[in-house]
């Protein structure tokens, strides 16, 4: 008997796209929408590696040039209005809104520093939603792919079930291949939401890491630009 089992256990294929081939439509459906996330999963997570690498490296060149003691105005008319660092958006917008605050005798506006001070702050928000795109899929897939792996796990083996008391047999044969299938959906389902979860965490550090730096960077502009208006 043990003989008779072990062969015909030898002849299913128990490899991935086997199982997925014998799988019901609604374990497959799960597996694909698993299959889906993942892949989703993977294309944010090197996105936004390669966008927080840049956005560091070209924060990093606009302090070295904004410090460098070359006249503000200078600067400004150099990275035009809408230029392509996040830093420097930021700092257009308070040069832009400083320039606007000037009559035209050459007097300041009333206001001036609140007017820039918000100018930046809304600049940093567009900055915050960008860098921020797309995070929220990873936490999604992160907390929900386990529990859609485990609903294609359970109706596997529900599948199983019903399948062995059709046959009216426990057999290996008849039980290992079900199971196998249904226990393929809760790997899938780890396999989106570890990666999801391990990333999320790490890019959500490193967002507020440079954000952090762009409020740092408004606040000593912001100064600088209040010093004048004191002047």
């Amino acid at each position: 008997m043990e003989a008779e089992t072990l062969a015909l256990t030898q002849g299913i294929d128990f490899s991935m796209w086997g199982l997925f081939a014998r799988a019901t439509f609604t374990v497959k459906l799960v597996m694909l929408l698993l299959t889906a996330a993942s892949i989703w999963s993977w294309a944010i997570i090197v996105q936004k590696l390669i966008n927080y690498r840049q956005a560091r490296r070209q924060a990093a060149r606009f302090d070295q040039a904004f410090w460098s003691g070359e006249p503000l105005d200078g600067l400004f008319d150099q990275l035009g209005p809408e230029p392509a660092g996040h830093s420097e958006r930021i700092f257009a917008a308070g040069m832009a809104e400083w320039r606007r605050s000037h009559r035209s005798d050459g007097g300041l506006i009333p206001g001036a520093q609140a007017r820039i001070d918000r100018s930046m702050d809304v600049a940093i928000a567009k900055e915050t939603e960008d860098l921020q795109r797309g995070l929220s899929v990873l936490a999604t897939v992160g907390s929900t792919a386990p529990f859609v792996g485990l609903f294609g796990t359970v109706w596997g083996i529900m599948t199983a079930f019903i399948e062995i008391a059709q046959q009216q047999s426990t057999n290996l044969a008849v039980v290992a291949p079900g199971i196998a299938e249904a226990l393929l959906a809760t790997g899938l389902g780890l396999l989106a939401a570890i990666p999801a979860v391990v990333f999320y965490n790490k890019l959500s550090a490193d967002s507020d890491r440079i954000l952090g730096g762009y409020e740092a960077f408004a606040d000593e502009f912001a100064t600088i630009l209040s010093r004048q208006l004191d002047s």
